[in-house]
């Protein structure tokens, strides 16, 4: 973009920031806002965020800010960047401190505890008026961008404008944008693939072999598709970025915390235990009992996503869940 505009991130973990570094290579001053002030001040000081991006020096731009009001002030893009459970209180307090016609785009991938809502849905019953907005998701592992290696996303908006807006802030400096309009399919692609992850992940940590992990990420992309057409999203959409392209990079990886949750799960950890040493938030476990809700009140058949559910829940081991997806009746491949 020929001329800078302030930009504001709110959220300083690992995505946040990865987030407003590039933002920051596209010229943009950055404010980046996050509830521990210790936090902030440290990113000042160190021009390094330690606990989330460790080794990466942020740039210049970036400025964290621990006043929400003046994070926000003359912003021409919010990118809110929480966790699925802070969704709802973070846009409250935005909504305070911004007009309607401020453009606003979201990088979270997942469901809202007790309710199985979208963010968008959530956005929609807390800032009905407001006129400008889109989601940004897509195969991305933020110390990845934030070294500037090659990525690419989907941004899924409103309208055309306020895609290609949001698009032009983040597409460049390595950095590939695609616009849509499909924002149900691209939240739901980005909430479904880490329940996925968590089953690849398990499937991994019981050292079941290369065979088993391309069936569960084939087989998992039928259940995506299959939830999220029966909630609105477009069929296209779960085979692009915001789908196989996110979901084949969360089952893959071990930068995926969803996935090395799995992994700890299959090599017989407790949950518990694997949440403290991951220690971050694993977006896949809420996600996996907001999927069994949706899945009976739609009658929509998902066994992995199922499966997935028992083990976090209802104390299924993780090898009598890849058993009872064997033993399943024959079927067709397309049912």
């Amino acid at each position: 973009m020929s001329t800078p505009h302030p930009v504001s991130v709110i959220g300083a973990g690992s995505w946040g920031t990865a987030l407003a570094q590039q933002l920051a290579r596209r010229q943009h001053p950055v404010r980046l806002w996050g509830r521990n002030h210790d936090q902030l001040a440290e990113i000042n000081r160190t021009r390094c965020n330690q606990r989330y991006l460790p080794g990466i020096d942020l740039s210049e731009s970036v400025s964290a800010c621990p006043s929400l009001e003046k994070t926000l002030q003359d912003s021409a893009l919010v990118l809110v960047v929480v966790p699925s459970s802070a969704f709802r209180e973070t846009i409250i307090k935005i909504r305070a401190l911004c007009a309607d016609d401020i453009l606003l785009a979201w990088a979270c991938k997942g469901l809202e505890p007790g309710s199985g809502k979208r963010p968008h849905q959530i956005l929609l019953e807390e800032w009905p008026n407001i006129q400008h907005y889109g989601v940004v998701s897509g195969p991305t592992f933020a110390l990845e961008l934030a070294k500037g290696l090659p990525t690419a996303v989907t941004v899924a908006a409103n309208s055309k404008q306020a895609s290609n807006r949001i698009a032009r802030f983040l597409h460049g400096n390595r950095l590939r944008c695609y616009t849509s309009c499909d924002i149900v399919g691209v939240e739901l692609g980005g909430a479904i693939k880490n329940a996925l992850a968590i089953a690849a992940g398990i499937a991994d940590g019981l050292a079941l072999g290369a065979n088993t992990q391309a069936a569960l990420i084939t087989r998992g992309l039928n259940e995506m598709v299959k939830l999220g057409v029966a909630l609105g999203g477009q069929t296209n959409t779960f085979y692009g970025l915001a789908g196989l392209g996110d979901l084949i990079l969360t089952c893959t990886d071990d930068l995926s915390r969803n996935r090395r949750l799995g992994l700890a799960l299959g090599r017989g950890h407790s949950l518990e235990t694997a949440l403290s040493e991951i220690n971050q938030v694993v977006e896949g476990v809420n996600t996996a009992r907001e999927l069994h809700q949706l899945m009976q009140t739609h009658k929509v058949d998902m066994p992995i996503c199922r499966n997935v559910y028992r083990v976090l829940y209802a104390g299924l081991p993780p090898t009598d869940a890849v058993y009872d997806l064997l033993e399943r009746e024959l079927k067709a491949e397309g049912d």
